[in-house]
């Protein structure tokens, strides 16, 4: 369905993109122009369009009364700059080609301030909807706010620049308990925010695609430029956008890439097969069914494919009758099997596994379900959306929920790239940019707001070139270095019991980076994630953090907005002393605990937990066990216990102060 649903859009897309610059003798607008939007106040604010070629457009501002007159080129593009003042409205925006019936009328128009909010699923997360924040009821019951406007880009990929996008709902929406819901939750906090304090319209405009990487929202022009991608990109002047092409290349790709992996699965490759319902599985680890396979013991972090299986007991009724087996959704990929026959495979996390046991294979006694998962990232397993059971009907089952046994294959970083669906991949270098993003160049902006980071994790060193390389090309895109804001990733995953490397924590460090360029701000959440949920549900302080940013370095209000940094380390025999900056009102350990999260090395870059002091700015770090301390890491984890707060309660970023190659070091 998910493809389907993708190829349904992208057809919708290109016929709306004809429609809104078409007919001959028309004014024509691209879909982000529409009554209820916002315009960036104090600035020249391009509109643009299509007309007749070489005939004259004239447009007019309500709030000066003023006229602007272009001629449209051979194309019929026109473009007009027009001066907008303070914050204030609603005004109206009339444009006409001279004649009275083909006039455009943009009403309830606000000028404000606007912000572009991108990046992954946490982004793209609703209020109430895809995903739901702390206290929905009572958020979307109190967002009567009809100076902030919303806008929502629908999904699209585009080995081109496009010249326009297809939005939701119409266009521009006023803010109410009835179109808070679908919009994103950390935009939505984030404009509240700044509304709230600095009283002006607020207008956000949603350009997100869960589970995407930073490369597929960064131009050609700038990827280029960047050895890993260059090839790539390159490649990409040859793609094929015939459909039903690219589609018959993936089959054929596809087909080879499990040759190959079914040589390389040690599910196959012994004298009995994982699927056989012979084999003795006593063995084999104990995977609790449904829930994430890494919380098992003898399977954390395990990231790859792994087998597990279930013998149950068929009665004597339900021999030579078909049956219903469902499991659930698994992450990521599976191949079922029932008494070593395949019976069904699926792909997709967030996709239910209802399959059929023919009634042939049905017999009184033993049987094995045995289900080989290809997990590619991230949890994986059994998610536990609904029941899972094999049965006649719902009401004469057997429930599979429990002990299964479970055993690991093959590693993921063993396994060959999966082929792509180039008529379907949004993950593709440059596509996210050219479809979802090129179209609004060059709308007028206040900044940017950025929550991605997931999908890039594995490659963390990379990142710290591609993110830079990307904020960048934004900035050049429009032709002004405006604020570009971002979310550093949220504790997520099992915690660890010792300090350990982590990918995560990675990641975390070449957001930190990415502060070297100016105008950049970041907010921390290392102190808000779920251990269980790669979507934390508290959105209200990912989108106060980020206006605590722009309150402070855009509208001037006098107050603290960051959590300490890390800013220089001193060796003192056998501590190391820590300096921080934003330490506003002194630095604090959460509800006055001990100090946690710091870990210390000596040369044989051994970590072990540390113990530490506060003195003014600095912090003291030792350990009885490190004579001789050369590096110290705090919050050094997927999901870290830690607590150092300033006094104004924002907590401290991760940090460390060594540069040894990290686990994704040489990734690409």
């Amino acid at each position: 369905m998910k493809n389907k649903h993708i190829l349904l859009i992208s057809i919708l897309t290109q016929i709306l993109i004809l429609r809104s610059f078409s007919v001959a003798g028309q004014i024509t607008l691209p879909a982000m122009f529409t009554d209820n939007m916002v315009l960036q106040q104090q600035s020249e604010a391009p509109i643009w369009g299509k007309a007749p070629a070489n005939k004259p457009v004239t447009l007019s501002t309500s709030w000066d009364n003023k006229s602007y007159t272009v001629l449209a080129d051979v194309q019929g593009k026109w473009k007009i700059n027009v001066s907008t003042p303070v914050a204030g409205g609603p005004y109206s925006i009339t444009i006409s080609n001279g004649k009275k019936k083909e006039t455009v009328q943009l009403e309830n128009v606000l000028i404000g301030e606007v912000w572009i909010c991108s990046g992954q699923s946490n982004m793209e997360m609703q209020v109430h909807g895809i995903g739901s924040v702390y206290n929905y009821e009572q958020e979307v019951a109190a967002a009567n706010y009809p100076n902030i406007r919303f806008l929502s880009v629908e999904h699209n990929r585009s080995s081109v620049p496009l010249d326009d996008v297809v939005v939701l709902e119409r266009g521009w929406r006023v803010c109410s308990p009835a179109t808070v819901a679908n919009f994103s939750a950390v935009a939505y906090f984030f404009g509240r925010d700044i509304y709230e304090n600095q009283q002006v319209p607020i207008g956000l405009i949603n350009i997100s695609y869960g589970g995407t990487v930073a490369e597929a929202w960064t131009s050609k022009e700038s990827l280029l430029t960047m050895p890993d991608f260059a090839d790539e990109v390159k490649a990409l002047d040859h793609f094929i956008t015939n459909e039903a092409e690219q589609k018959r290349i993936y089959a054929e790709q596809l087909i080879a890439w499990n040759k190959n992996i079914i040589s390389m699965d040690a599910g196959f490759s012994g004298q009995t097969a994982w699927n056989d319902s012979s084999l003795d599985d006593t063995q084999w680890l104990n995977i609790s069914a449904p829930g994430v396979v890494e919380k098992n013991p003898g399977m954390e972090d395990f990231d790859g494919l792994f087998w597990v299986r279930k013998e149950i007991e068929i009665p004597q009724s339900w021999a030579g009758k078909s049956l219903a087996l469902h499991l659930s959704n698994i992450d990521d990929i599976d191949i079922t099997y029932f008494n070593g026959v395949e019976v069904g495979n699926t792909s997709g996390w967030n996709v239910e596994r209802e399959y059929t046991i023919p009634a042939g294979l049905v017999k009184a006694g033993k049987a094995v379900i045995a289900v080989r998962i290809m997990d590619t990232g991230g949890d994986g397993g059994f998610g536990g959306h609904s029941e899972m059971y094999l049965g006649l009907s719902p009401k004469d089952k057997i429930a599979l929920k429990g002990i299964w046994k479970g055993q690991k294959s093959l590693p993921i970083r063993n396994i060959p790239p999966l082929p792509r669906n180039m008529s379907t991949e949004a993950n593709i270098p440059t596509f996210l940019f050219n479809a979802m993003l090129h179209p609004f160049i060059p709308y007028s902006l206040r900044g940017a707001l950025w929550y991605q980071g997931e999908s890039n994790d594995w490659r963390a060193y990379q990142y710290r070139e591609l993110f830079p390389l990307m904020i960048n090309d934004w900035r050049k895109q429009w032709n002004t270095n405006f604020p570009f804001y971002f979310v550093q990733l949220a504790n997520y995953k099992q915690r660890q019991e010792s300090p350990t490397e982590s990918d995560w924590a990675e990641l975390r460090e070449a957001q930190a980076r990415a502060l070297h360029l100016e105008n950049t701000g970041m907010a921390v959440t290392i102190d808000i994630g779920d251990a269980a949920d790669i979507h934390p549900r508290n959105k209200q302080d990912v989108g106060k953090r980020l206006a605590l940013i722009a309150r402070a370095n855009i509208y001037g209000e006098n107050i603290g907005y960051s959590g300490p940094v890390y800013d220089t380390y001193k060796i003192e025999g056998n501590k190391i002393r820590i300096r921080f900056k934003h330490t506003e009102g002194g630095l604090k350990a959460k509800d006055n605990e001990m100090l946690s999260g710091f870990a210390i090395a000596g040369v044989n870059r051994k970590f072990y937990w540390a113990e530490a002091e506060i003195e003014g700015d600095e912090i003291i770090i030792s350990s009885p066990d490190v004579d001789f301390p050369v590096a110290v890491r705090y919050a050094w984890a997927d999901n870290p216990l830690c607590n150092l707060y300033n006094g104004i309660g924002l907590p401290a970023s991760p940090f460390r102060t060594d540069d040894w190659a990290g686990v994704t070091f040489n990734n690409h």
